[in-house]
């Protein structure tokens, strides 16, 4: 599978580590030798993990190895891609935004559906669903939800959130997981529902 850039430089710094030094560097030293933030060298290890090039035993293990060619076909095989669309809140809403935004491996046996797509969250109203911020959410597209579902939707036309939905009489209400949010409550022609969030995908870092 392609590599990015950061990856690509990752990989090979990792390459190099372990054939002089016979183990993975600390996150804290691949941070000071490649000059960027431990947070994102933890986020690119997750994500050469998710595209089969390396394997941990463990989330936090130090004990890294890179894979053979064949278990990283096998493990791409077991792999898709979904491409980011900008970011979305789960606090106050903010501009929706069109770009894309990169993409995320994911597993293949656990998100099968079509045309789906991932959103990344910014903010805490969704954190007792276990949403939190920075995290991405992998939303399958639907202009529809059911009575509690969790979906991305835009309000009028512009604002984009994901919220807990329910259907009222004359009003969509849109409720948040978190205490401290309230619910809010609009008329039918200010929602238009974007997908359902089918899973989510933890951040490690920015």
């Amino acid at each position: 599978m392609d590599l990015t850039q950061k990856q690509q430089q990752l990989f090979e710094y990792l390459q190099r580590q372990l054939e002089d030094e016979g183990r993975a560097p600390s996150l804290r030293q691949a941070a000071e030798d490649l000059g960027v933030s431990h947070n994102a060298v933890a986020q690119l290890i997750t994500q050469l993990e998710r595209k089969g090039v390396i394997e941990r035993e463990g989330r936090y293990s130090r004990s890294i190895r890179i894979l053979p060619p064949q278990e990283s076909r096998e493990a791409v095989l077991r792999s898709r891609e979904l491409r980011v669309v900008g970011r979305i809140t789960a606090g106050l809403p903010m501009y929706a935004q069109q770009e894309w935004d990169g993409s995320v491996v994911v597993d293949a046996a656990l998100f099968p559906g079509n045309n789906l797509f991932c959103l990344r969250i910014q903010g805490s109203s969704m954190k007792e669903a276990g949403i939190l911020d920075g995290d991405f959410v992998v939303c399958e597209p639907r202009q529809y939800a059911e009575n509690g579902e969790i979906v991305a939707v835009l309000i009028q036309g512009e604002e984009a959130t994901v919220k807990r939905f329910f259907l009222g009489e004359g009003y969509i209400e849109l409720r948040p997981e978190n205490k401290k949010f309230s619910a809010t409550r609009y008329p039918f022609s200010d929602i238009l529902v974007q997908g359902k969030v089918m899973g989510v995908i933890r951040s490690y870092g920015t």
